[in-house]
C-alpha cells in the first residue's frame, strides 16, 4: 500500500476540526523546484484530507508565494481569522523569530486580522513511530541485500543545522531515542549546513566503530539543494569507502504519520493549546538580560510562545539581504548573537 493510499485510508481516525478555520500553511522555502512543488504537494494532500476548510500554502523565504502574499490571498477571500502552522521540524531561529515578524507585519497591514499561530511537528510518538517503520524496511533483502546485521551498522542521523543551540540539541535527542534499544551498533549525528559536526565528520566518527553499514537518515521533510547535497556526499563516502554499505534514506514526504501529527498541531491552534518551549530560548533570554540584539536585528523585545505567538513593538525595516551569501562568515557571526 503506497502513502497516500494510507493517508486515506486514515482520514476516518482523523480527529474533527472544532472550527472550520482557513489554514495558512508555511514551508521553510528552496531555490530548488522538486523541493517547492513537495512542499504544494504535501498542502494539496492535507487539504484534500479535509475539504471544510481551505488551506493555503505560502512560503518564508527563497521562493513565493511569500507569507505576506499567503495572507493577502486570505484576505482578499474573505477570511480575517486564520490557524497558521509552520512546517518546521524544530523550533529554531525561523520558528521563534522569522515567521513571527511576518506575522507582525501582516497584522500591522490588516488590523482586523487574527491569527492562531501554532507549533512546529517537533519530538511525538507519531514521528518516532515514522522512523521505526522507515527503519524496519532498510531490514528487508530488497534493501539489505548483504544481510548486515544492525549490531553491525551505524546509524547517521543527518539535521539540517541552526544556530539555535536548542533546535540542534533537539536533532541529538531524537537520534538517541531512535537509537535506544535498535540493536544498531551506535548512532552519530551531524549537519550538512549552519553548525557542526558536518556531514563529512560524521562519516568519519561512524568509521570509527569499524561498521559494515552506515545509514544515512536525512531528517527533513522534503527534497532540496541540502538533502540533494547530501546524497552526493554519501555517494561519494561509498566511493572512496566501498567495503562500508552506505544506506541513504529519502526525505520524509508525504507520510500518514506527519499529517496525523499535523492534524494535532491544527487542532491545538483551535483549542488555544499551543505549548512552546521558552526557558531554552536565546532570543527570550537576550530581551530578559536586555541585550541590545533586538536594535539590531529586528526583535521586538517580547518573546511571548501563547496561542497568537504575538510580537509587540516597533516594526523593523525589511531589508533584503542574504545573510547565506557566505556561510562560513554567518557560521561564526551567528554564534556570538545571544
Amino acid at each position: 500500500m503506497t502513502n497516500l493510499q494510507l493517508i486515506n485510508s486514515r482520514l476516518s481516525e482523523f480527529p474533527p476540526l472544532p472550527i472550520k478555520r482557513p489554514l495558512l500553511m508555511i514551508g521553510h522555502g528552496t531555490r530548488d523546484n522538486e523541493g517547492k512543488q513537495a512542499l504544494l504537494n504535501f498542502v494539496e494532500t492535507y487539504q484534500a484530507l479535509d475539504q471544510s476548510r481551505p488551506v493555503l500554502p505560502c512560503f518564508l523565504e527563497l521562493t513565493g508565494p511569500t507569507i505576506q502574499e499567503g495572507v493577502d490571498e486570505c484576505i482578499r477571500n474573505g477570511y480575517n481569522e486564520l490557524s497558521v502552522l509552520p512546517i518546521l521540524l524544530f523550533a529554531a531561529r525561523h520558528n521563534k523569530f522569522d515567521v513571527t515578524n511576518e506575522l507582525d507585519r501582516a497584522r500591522a497591514k490588516y488590523p482586523q486580522l487574527k491569527l492562531h499561530y501554532g507549533r512546529h511537528f517537533g519530538i511525538t510518538p507519531n514521528i518516532i513511530e515514522l522512523w521505526w517503520q522507515r527503519l524496519t524496511e532498510l531490514d528487508l533483502p530488497e534493501n539489505n541485500p548483504q544481510g548486515i546485521s544492525r549490531a553491525d551498522t551505524v546509524l547517521l542521523l543527518v539535521g539540517r543545522g541552526s544556530s539555535d543551540p536548542d533546535a540542534n540539541s533537539d536533532v541529538y535527542k531524537l537520534a538517541r531515542i531512535l537509537w535506544e534499544g535498535s540493536g544498531y551498533s551506535t548512532v552519530e549525528t551531524c549537519f550538512v549546513g549552519i553548525t557542526h559536526p558536518r556531514l563529512e565528520e560524521g562519516f568519519r566518527r561512524a568509521r570509527l566503530y569499524q561498521p559494515k553499514r552506515i545509514i544515512v537518515s536525512p531528517y527533513f521533510l522534503f527534497t532540496g539543494v541540502l538533502v540533494k547535497k547530501i546524497f552526493d556526499i554519501a555517494l561519494q563516502q561509498q566511493e572512496l569507502y566501498p567495503d562500508i554499505y552506505i544506506s541513504c534514506l529519502s526525505e520524509m514526504g508525504l507520510h500518514p504519520q506527519l499529517f496525523s501529527v499535523l492534524r494535532t498541531r491544527e487542532i491545538e491552534t483551535q483549542m488555544g493549546q499551543v505549548q512552546m518551549n521558552c526557558e531554552m530560548c536565546k532570543f527570550r533570554l537576550a530581551a530578559a538580560s536586555g541585550d541590545d540584539y533586538h536594535e539590531h536585528h529586528g526583535h521586538h523585545g517580547h518573546h511571548e510562545h501563547h496561542e497568537h505567538h504575538e510580537h509587540h513593538g516597533q516594526e523593523a525595516p525589511h531589508e533584503s539581504i542574504d545573510v547565506y551569501a557566505d556561510i562560513e562568515k554567518y557560521h561564526q557571526n551567528i554564534w556570538q548573537i545571544p
